[in-house]
């Protein structure tokens, strides 16, 4: 409260609202706001297209390595043991420098097992690694 001090000496009070705290507040409260609605939109959906590339001819004899959806590995019709996937790529790659990997996964393995499966490959030397998809889309068949 302010006071006013009149020509007959009599104190009145002054009734003005004082703006400046409440402009300190709504200013403060503008920054906030500036800085965390930026944070807000990050969840980007995103609708990928489709592959439109004609696909490659396959090979007389692929390497096909299969990731299962409870993460176990065949390569071919065989299966392979935690840690021999080295092993068995090179005996059935049979010599061949720098063979073509086919890796089918299936649809319900998750992101982290795949990578980690390309990580595997990358480490025993395998770097041409081709990711198999359905032709067509159709989900039902194989």
């Amino acid at each position: 409260m302010g006071a006013r001090i009149d020509h007959d000496d009599e104190l009145a009070e002054h009734h003005e609202i004082n703006v400046t705290p409440f402009i300190d507040v709504m200013l403060v409260l503008l920054i906030i706001f500036m800085v965390a609605a930026p944070l807000a939109t990050v969840d980007i959906k995103v609708d990928l297209p489709a592959a439109s590339a004609t696909p490659e001819d396959r090979p007389d004899d692929p390497l096909w390595l299969t990731l299962a959806e409870d993460h176990s590995l065949t390569l071919g019709e065989t299966p392979v043991a935690d840690g021999g996937l080295a092993a068995a790529l090179a005996s059935a790659s049979d010599g061949r420098a720098d063979p073509r990997i086919f890796l089918r996964a299936d649809s319900r393995v998750d992101y982290g097992t795949l990578m980690a499966t390309l990580d595997r490959l990358r480490e025993a030397g395998y770097l041409k690694v081709a990711l198999v998809a359905r032709d067509g889309g159709s989900a039902g068949d194989e």
